[in-house]
C-alpha cells in the first residue's frame, strides 16, 4: 500500500527514504507529477513550499546513482536540502570515507532521525543534520549539493545557487528539471538524474595583454552569460573579434577566436583557463595562417576583469 505523510502547510518539500512497511515509498515520476497537478488546487496565496510540503519516498537504487553522479572526490563536502532521514548524506559519506556532508530539514523529528542513523551507522563524526529552512542554508562552502524538490522550488532556489555556490559545485536532482538551467549532465538509467556544475560569473568586461611576436597587443573583451552559455566579443588595436567555440564549466573556460593582428596577419587563437573571481588564469595557442613557415606558440594568459572598455572607441577609416 503507497502511504503519503502530508505535514501541515509551511512544513517542507519531500524528502526521500526506503519503503519499508507502513513508511513512504517511492512514487514514479508520473506521480510526482500527477501530484504537481493537483497542487493548483490549493489556496493561491499559498508560497510555493506551503503548497510542496510532501513527504514521499525514494528507493536506495536511486540515491546510490545520485551518489555516483555526484563523482565524489576526496575532500568533497555534500549538503542535502530537505536530507529527511538522511538517507542520501550517509549514502555519500559511505561511498567515500574523506566525504564529510550536512543535511538541513525544517522538519524536526526527521532532523533528529537523521542525527540517531548517523550515530547507528558509526558516521556522526562527518554527518551533521540541522532544523533549518533550504532557503536558509549556507552553501557557500560545500562542493555537492543534492535535493528532490519540485521544480517551482527548485527554480525559487536557482538564485541562491548560483549566487551563493562556489564555482564548480555539483548540484544533483532527483527526477526534476532546473526551469530555465540546463543540465550538464543526465542519467536516464531507471529513472532520471541530473547534474548541473555551478558556472563562475564571467559577464563583464576584460582586458588583457599577449606578447605575439615579440609585439604586445592589447585586449579589449566583453563576455555576455546566460547561466552556463556565454558569448563573447574583443578587439585588438583597431580589430574587432567574435569569440567562437565558448565553453563555461564550473571555473574552466575555454574559446576560440580568428582575428588579424597587426604586423602578425591573420591568426586563430585558442583560449583555455580558469576563472578566478576578477582573473583568469591559463594559456593561449596562436596560429599563424598567413605565414605557414611560423610554428603555434603558446603563451601564459592572465585576464584581469575591468570595469570599462576601449571596444566602443572610435575606430575611424584607416585600414
Amino acid at each position: 500500500m503507497r502511504i503519503l505523510r502530508i505535514p501541515p502547510l509551511g512544513t517542507r518539500p519531500g524528502h526521500r527514504q526506503l519503503p519499508d512497511a507502513g513508511s513512504p515509498v517511492s512514487l514514479s515520476r508520473r506521480d510526482c507529477l500527477a501530484l504537481l497537478a493537483g497542487s493548483a488546487l490549493l489556496p493561491s496565496t499559498a508560497s510555493a513550499q506551503e503548497r510542496f510540503s510532501l513527504f514521499v519516498g525514494s528507493p536506495q537504487f536511486t540515491v546510490d546513482r545520485m551518489v555516483k553522479m555526484a563523482q565524489l572526490r576526496d575532500d568533497d563536502v555534500v549538503v542535502d536540502l530537505g536530507s529527511g532521514d538522511g538517507r542520501i548524506v550517509l549514502s555519500a559519506l559511505k561511498a567515500n570515507p574523506k566525504v564529510r556532508g550536512w543535511g538541513v530539514d525544517i522538519n524536526p523529528t526527521l532532523v533528529a532521525e537523521a542525527t540517531a542513523n548517523a550515530k547507528a551507522q558509526g558516521l556522526a563524526d562527518r554527518a551533521e543534520f540541522f532544523h533549518r529552512n533550504v532557503f536558509d542554508a549556507d552553501i557557500s562552502k560545500v562542493t555537492v549539493i543534492m535535493m528532490w524538490l519540485f521544480p517551482e522550488l527548485m527554480r525559487l532556489l536557482r538564485p541562491k545557487l548560483l549566487a551563493e555556490a562556489r564555482p564548480g559545485t555539483r548540484v544533483v536532482s532527483n527526477g526534476f528539471e532546473m526551469p530555465g538551467w540546463e543540465p550538464d549532465f543526465t542519467d536516464t538509467d531507471g529513472g532520471r538524474v541530473l547534474v548541473w556544475i555551478v558556472p563562475a560569473r564571467v559577464q563583464g568586461f576584460w582586458n588583457w595583454e599577449l606578447p605575439v611576436t615579440g609585439g604586445a597587443q592589447r585586449y579589449e573583451a566583453m563576455f555576455e552569460q546566460r547561466i552556463q552559455m556565454a558569448e563573447g566579443i574583443c578587439r585588438v588595436g583597431n580589430r574587432r573579434g567574435v569569440f567562437t567555440e565558448v565553453r563555461l564549466r564550473g571555473e574552466d573556460l575555454s574559446f576560440a577566436m580568428d582575428i588579424t593582428l597587426d604586423k602578425v596577419g591573420l591568426t586563430r587563437q585558442e583560449f583555455s583557463g580558469k576563472v578566478r573571481g576578477d582573473r583568469i588564469d591559463g594559456s593561449v595557442r596562436v596560429l599563424f595562417r598567413d605565414d605557414p613557415d611560423l610554428k603555434a606558440v603558446t603563451y601564459p594568459w592572465q585576464a584581469e576583469r575591468a570595469r570599462t572598455t576601449a571596444f566602443f572607441r572610435p575606430t575611424g577609416l584607416d585600414k
